[in-house]
């Protein structure tokens, strides 16, 4: 089974409202998924970090509390999603060193909940 906690590539979510994102990073919760937005560090915890109550099921895609998770697709098959992930990954490769590293992220996330 693909764990998504180890998956790499970015992640697009469909929220149970049809609405769809890329994030950040997502982590395990006792009590589900907590995920960050994208650029979430320029923002506080209460409107960038999220908690999905419920438990990850599948092997990619990944279904938690009504919203599902997937690879975000390359070669147009996200369309919607491809200029906040260009921008997103344009920041990044820009302004990395504004970016947290990820011992700090995790930590970050374990002050949320996660268990990390």
């Amino acid at each position: 089974m693909a764990d998504l906690f180890t998956v790499t590539a970015p992640l697009a979510l469909r929220l149970p409202d049809g609405g769809r994102k890329v994030i950040a990073a997502c982590f395990p919760h006792p009590l589900g998924l907590l995920y960050l937005d994208i650029f979430w560090h320029l923002s506080t915890p209460d409107q960038a970090a999220h908690l999905i109550r419920g438990e990850p099921s599948g092997e990619g895609p990944w279904k938690i509390g009504g919203c599902v998770l997937t690879v975000l697709g390359c070669h147009h098959t996200d369309p919607e999603l491809a200029e906040p992930f260009a921008r997103w990954r344009e920041y990044l490769e820009t302004q990395g060193a504004d970016y947290p590293p990820p011992e700090q992220i995790r930590a970050i996330a374990r002050r949320l909940g996660a268990a990390v």
